[in-house]
């Protein structure tokens, strides 16, 4: 009887947990948007002030609970020598975010070359794909059609996916909330990889 119970319990009080990666060159703001995302739907959580964030070597792991559902967040260092270790962790997730620094117009192009490389590797077949065009509250900072007309190159390379490439400020916060709910959906879509389960508290 108890462990019907139990059964029962872990049955109404679990969380489907979805694996997401966050890559993109250095400097791209990638912990900073992760620690945005954290204030979306805690805004008990402050989070780090932009200023306090350095630059990521190895890994940091974020959690964010949308209802019933659960974003696990993995922020990877984007500097040459670690994107290396991007592909290790390919065959685990469910939805990949790809972070550009809309200020480096120097960097454009090595940013779509790094873009490339990630999205030919066959472990990443049909993951959902979003695409931040980060740091639009700075002024000068590329513009979407401008990101496109380089990174629309890799178009035939995306195959069959979710696919969304959208403007967003870590500091601001502007439109990220609009992009964790596309990430949301877009993952729960994709049957190929199922959720993992998690308990709810």
């Amino acid at each position: 009887m108890f462990s019907l119970i139990s059964g029962l319990m872990h049955y109404l009080f679990k969380r489907s947990e979805y694996f997401i990666l966050i890559v993109g060159l250095d400097n791209a703001g990638k912990t900073c948007l992760l620690e945005k995302f954290k204030t979306i739907h805690k805004p008990t959580y402050k989070g780090l002030p932009p200023e306090k964030i350095s630059s990521t070597v190895g890994l940091n792991v974020g959690k964010v609970d949308i209802g019933s559902l659960r974003l696990v967040f993995w922020d990877l260092g984007g500097q040459m020598d670690l994107q290396c270790l991007w592909d290790k962790y390919y065959k685990e997730v469910h939805g990949v975010i790809y972070a550009i620094d809309s200020t480096d117009r120097d960097r454009l192009r090595d940013s779509k070359d790094a873009f490339d490389q990630m999205i030919e590797d066959h472990a990443l077949d049909g993951v959902p794909l979003l695409v931040l065009a980060n740091k639009q509250d700075v002024e000068g900072a590329l513009t979407i059609p401008e990101i496109k007309a380089v990174f629309n190159e890799s178009a035939p390379k995306l195959g069959v996916r979710d696919c969304k490439v959208q403007n967003v400020s870590a500091i601001t916060g502007q439109n990220l909330k609009m992009a964790l709910e596309w990430l949301s959906s877009s993952v729960q879509r994709n049957h190929s990889r199922p959720p993992a389960v998690a308990d709810l508290y």
